[in-house]
């Protein structure tokens, strides 16, 4: 399934890059650029096992003292005349609970050059993130304001990535004489059909780990998957980027931007999963969620982002019955202040999780709040040092499978490099 993954990816980009634009550019006139991130951390956790080891802690970490390198991120980026480029972005991660190296993004780009009225076309192929993160907008998806993103980022960077097409329709006003711009975004989706999955089994978690092409995320080991359970046919792990019905998902993005003040944006995303399918142990989930979002310059140079996302995934065995039905909620409110060399940023959280099914030993219902401090020292122009606090407060009855404590307090303190390149 890997292989053919690759090979479909490659294939396609190949095809959009190769025939009509490489062939009538020669290789000096393209121009080559390239960016990345390298960030270094120490940390302590007070929590239990990571989520990311198969326990129910909601940090990316085991309980300790961790030395790790927590993001080295390479973006290339190709452009060759006026409208054609293309990137490349691979992350790697050695924080000795899951080392690896591999693809997060990778894609083809067709930006028109804008019409006499203020109209322009945006078009990206490839392995990409849905059009939502207003948090995560540095080089390799890293974020400016925190060492951990916010838990519908963390989500996004775990298992809501597709293989698909974005087309993006832009009014720029300032050919209008106007400071406002709007955009409408439609994306057709594929490579996503196992989306929900994680969020239903381990709930939403806060890390700044991107799950790596090839990879796949370990699975708490529950009552419901032992021998005998209704989930004993789920694979050990969840498999993300795969293809198991063929049909195609969308989403669709709609923003307005107020220059110099800030913008807002909403929209709606599903999958399409037809739940009948199950191949390999990967069962095909329904996911659907409408967010909305808005990044403002508040007085005294103040910056507010928010983002709240809310919808409902699916599991049904292959005779249409439900196995697993979540409601799920998360939103977060930050405030980030920039001057001189230091950042400061205050972020703020509620999220939940619904089970409306009666599995038996599968309880998904969690409930939870967290809160992040950090703070932001800039040494020279790519360099920076950032300590950061969080603390998340959570419910989630099925702890007791593993003898936890429902009621969990996880506190995590992170002194980080980060060379922007």
């Amino acid at each position: 399934m890997m292989i053919y993954r690759l090979t479909s990816l490659s294939a396609c980009l190949i095809a959009i890059l190769y025939p009509g634009s490489i062939k009538a550019t020669e290789w000096h006139d393209i121009e080559h650029h390239f960016s990345g991130v390298v960030d270094t951390r120490v940390g302590y956790v007070d929590s239990d096992k990571s989520y990311l080891t198969g326990g129910l802690g909601k940090l990316s970490a085991d309980a300790g003292t961790q030395v790790s390198l927590s993001q080295l991120g390479l973006s290339y980026q190709a452009q060759w005349g006026d409208a054609w480029s293309s990137r490349l972005v691979a992350n790697a991660y050695v924080d000795g609970i899951n080392n690896g190296v591999g693809l997060t993004e990778a894609m083809v780009r067709y930006r028109d050059i804008p019409t006499e009225s203020g109209i322009r076309v945006d078009v990206e192929f490839g392995l990409m993130y849905p059009n939502i993160s207003l948090e995560n907008v540095a080089t390799a998806w890293a974020s400016p304001y925190s060492l951990t993103y916010s838990t519908i980022n963390s989500w996004l960077g775990e298992e809501v990535r597709h293989i698909g097409l974005s087309a993006t329709i832009e009014f720029l006003g300032k050919y209008r004489q106007s400071a406002h711009d709007f955009s409408l975004t439609g994306e057709a989706l594929m490579y996503n059909d196992t989306t929900g999955a994680m969020l239903a089994w381990h709930g939403w978690t806060q890390s700044s780990r991107q799950t790596l092409l090839q990879e796949t995320i370990p699975i708490t080991a529950i009552p419901a998957m032992q021998p005998g359970g209704m989930l004993a046919e789920q694979a050990a792990n969840s498999d993300p980027f795969t293809e198991l019905d063929d049909r195609i998902g969308g989403h669709v993005v709609a923003k307005w931007t107020w220059r110099n003040h800030g913008s807002m944006q909403a929209g709606y995303y599903d999958n399409n999963a037809n739940t009948h399918i199950v191949k390999q142990g990967q069962y095909a989930w329904l996911t659907q969620f409408g967010h909305v979002g808005a990044k403002w310059l508040l007085p005294y140079g103040v910056n507010l982002v928010s983002q709240y996302m809310q919808g409902s995934t699916l599991m049904t065995n292959t005779d249409g019955v439900p196995v697993v039905d979540n409601d799920f909620h998360s939103g977060y409110i930050m405030l980030s202040k920039r001057w001189s060399q230091h950042r400061v940023s205050v972020r703020i959280e509620d999220f939940s999780v619904t089970d409306n099914d009666d599995t038996p030993e599968d309880n998904n219902n969690e409930d939870g709040q967290s809160m992040t401090l950090a703070y932001q020292y800039q040494l020279d122009r790519p360099w920076f040092i950032q300590l950061e606090y969080n603390v998340i407060d959570s419910t989630r009855p099925a702890r007791r499978y593993l003898n936890l404590p429902i009621d969990l307090i996880e506190r995590q303190w992170q002194l980080s490099s980060r060379y922007f390149f």
